[in-house]
């Protein structure tokens, strides 16, 4: 995987989780607690999302092989799927949806929000696991799939240090900042999702020649 990939890689991945985003979701499950306990929360939960990364990155396409989904086939699934992400990104549908969790995990877990909703859905949600199942689907090597690995935990880092300084995050972007990024990282995402749907019908000779080869 070479270093154009594997930036394609972080970006697609960053996009879908959307950092920025979570840190609004993550003050309000946090709300009132020691900054100590709201840093242990946020470290569990990125923990967990990791673990779960890895599960789907090495788990994944197997899955997907023992029930006869073809990588092409899917490749074009999670284009629409992350092209829907987009538009709720764009529309910020998306974020309604990430409060409506936080404020259910909340309920349930008043003590501990750092597995449900943190680590899943918000951070491990659909859109990040198709992301990593195609991502290992590109990957041949050892060293590919190294790649995509230090490319989850990357964009774990970002997660965490969005949590530690999530109270700086909102009041410098405000509302309105944190909804500007959000529609201009789901316009990259709609570009993202069709790139992955001409990559599968390419791979069932429908797409022709692109000028540039697929990440």
């Amino acid at each position: 995987m070479d270093l154009a990939a594997v930036i394609s890689a972080f970006t697609t991945l960053f996009i879908v989780i959307d950092p920025p985003g979570l840190a609004p979701v993550y003050i309000a499950l946090t709300q009132g607690m020691p900054a100590a306990q709201r840093h242990r929360i946020g470290l569990r939960a990125c923990i967990t999302a990791g673990v779960l990364m890895l599960a789907f990155l090495f788990l994944g396409e197997a899955v997907l092989g023992f029930i006869g989904i073809t990588m092409p086939a899917f490749r074009i699934a999670g284009g629409v799927l992350l092209f829907l992400t987009a538009l709720d990104m764009l529309f910020q549908r998306r974020q309604q949806r990430r409060q409506e969790n936080a404020a259910d995990g909340a309920a349930e877990h008043q003590d501990d929000p750092s597995v449900f909703p943190l680590a899943i859905p918000l951070i491990v949600g659909p859109g990040a696991i198709t992301t990593i199942i195609l991502l290992a689907g590109h990957a041949r090597t050892a060293t590919d799939f190294a790649a995509v690995a230090l490319v989850m935990a990357a964009n774990l880092a970002v997660v965490m240090l969005t949590f530690l300084a999530a109270p700086f995050v909102e009041r410098v972007l405000g509302k309105t900042g944190i909804n500007i990024v959000t529609r201009v990282l789901g316009m990259l995402l709609a570009a993202l999702a069709v790139q992955f749907i001409l990559d599968g019908l390419r791979s069932f000779g429908l797409a022709g020649q692109v000028l540039y080869p697929p990440a």
